[in-house]
């Protein structure tokens, strides 16, 4: 069960409204950028105003939350290909979807910090457990055959990092022609 911000367990209609709030948001936000209203989160979620400031009391508090569970799924996601059958296909999924989410969490991190969030407060599970899992996918896809050897962790973030920002001012095609280019430079 969730907590109430006074540590109390929430009741379950107020955690049913919260995760519909959060729910919505997300969706909003994917459709319309963090600068969408918190009315339009309220009209979506099907609760009044007050609902999502009695969850978050403003407005970077919301993008907040939705940030990190998405940074969440974004570690659960890499967890669960651990265990895909191939390996090779696990790896370069999993860094293919970094690219796919690299806009999303510029924004994020964008309108967080024009709010005065520490980004790195919010991120600092993820900064644990993503570096971890990719760790284990590069392992494995290694261990396959199928990525060189002499490529490790750090060396990868850094390269994902920067192909994901060359990504989001290139066209879909272009931006697949990248990604085949650079993983052609990882692979064996």
């Amino acid at each position: 069960m969730s907590a109430s911000p006074a540590g109390r367990p929430m009741r379950a209609d107020a955690a049913r409204n919260r995760a519909r709030v959060l729910e919505a948001a997300e969706a909003v936000f994917a459709e319309n950028g963090t600068s969408a209203s918190t009315e339009d989160v309220a009209r979506r979620a099907g609760v009044g105003i007050a609902t999502v400031f009695r969850h978050f009391p403003t407005k970077g508090a919301l993008i907040e939350a939705v940030f990190a569970g998405l940074m969440r799924r974004f570690a659960d996601e890499a967890d669960a290909l651990c265990a895909a059958e191939d390996p090779a296909e696990a790896f370069f999924s999993f860094l293919t979807r970094i690219v796919d989410v690299s806009a999303t969490k510029n924004a994020y991190t964008e309108a967080l910090t024009a709010a005065g969030v520490d980004v790195d407060d919010v991120l600092a599970e993820g900064r644990q457990e993503l570096p971890r899992a990719l760790g284990a996918l590069l392992d494995r896809a290694q261990r396959a055959g199928a990525v060189r050897a002499d490529i490790g962790v750090p060396e990868l973030i850094v390269l994902m990092v920067g192909t994901s920002r060359a990504a989001e001012r290139a066209t879909p095609e272009i931006q697949a022609r990248i990604l085949g280019i650079v993983f052609d430079g990882l692979r064996r």
